[in-house]
C-alpha cells in the first residue's frame, strides 16, 4: 500500500492535549491528515459511519468520557473494517497490568504520554515513523506492539 499520507484521529477530553498533538503531527516530514475527538462516544460514532475515513493510527487517551478506552478497544477490535488501523493508548500514568490489559483488548501502542512538549514530540515523531514504515512496506499490523 503506497500512500501520500496518513490518516490520524487523536481522542483527549484536554484541549490543550489535541493542540499538541495536531502541532506535533503538522512539523513532520510525513503528511498527516488529523481528526480530533473530545470523547470516545462521538469518536467511535465517526469511525462507525458508513462515510467515515478509517484512519491508519488512532491514538485514545486511556481515561477519556463519553465511552473509555477499553469500550473503543473492544468495538474497533470487533469490526473488521478496523483490521488495518493501529490503535494507540495514552496516559499519563497507570499500572503494568492496566498496560497488560490495553494489549490483551487489542491495542498496538502504549504510550506513556511526557510530561514536556518536547519529549511528546520525540515519542510521537517515533510512533509515527514506524507506523508509515509498516503501512508504505505492506508489513502486517497484526505484529505490530510497541510500549514507549
Amino acid at each position: 500500500m503506497n500512500k501520500e499520507f496518513l490518516n490520524v484521529i487523536v481522542a483527549d477530553n484536554d484541549e490543550n492535549t489535541l493542540i499538541f498533538f495536531k502541532n506535533i503531527l503538522k512539523e513532520l516530514k510525513i503528511s498527516i491528515k488529523v481528526q480530533c475527538f473530545s470523547n470516545g462516544k462521538d469518536m467511535m460514532l465517526y469511525l462507525n459511519n458508513n462515510d467515515a475515513v478509517v484512519p491508519e493510527i488512532v491514538f485514545i487517551k486511556y481515561t477519556i468520557p463519553g465511552k473509555d478506552s477499553m469500550e473503543c478497544l473492544e468495538e474497533i477490535e470487533a469490526n473488521s473494517k478496523f483490521n488495518n488501523m493501529v490503535t494507540a493508548i495514552f496516559s499519563e500514568s497507570i499500572s503494568e497490568d492496566e498496560i497488560e490489559d490495553i494489549f490483551v483488548k487489542g491495542a498496538n501502542i502504549f504510550m506513556k504520554k511526557p510530561e514536556s512538549f518536547e519529549a511528546l514530540k520525540k515519542v510521537l515523531t517515533e510512533i509515527i515513523t514506524i507506523n508509515w514504515q509498516y503501512h508504505t512496506s505492506g508489513l502486517n499490523k497484526d505484529h505490530f506492539i510497541l510500549k514507549v
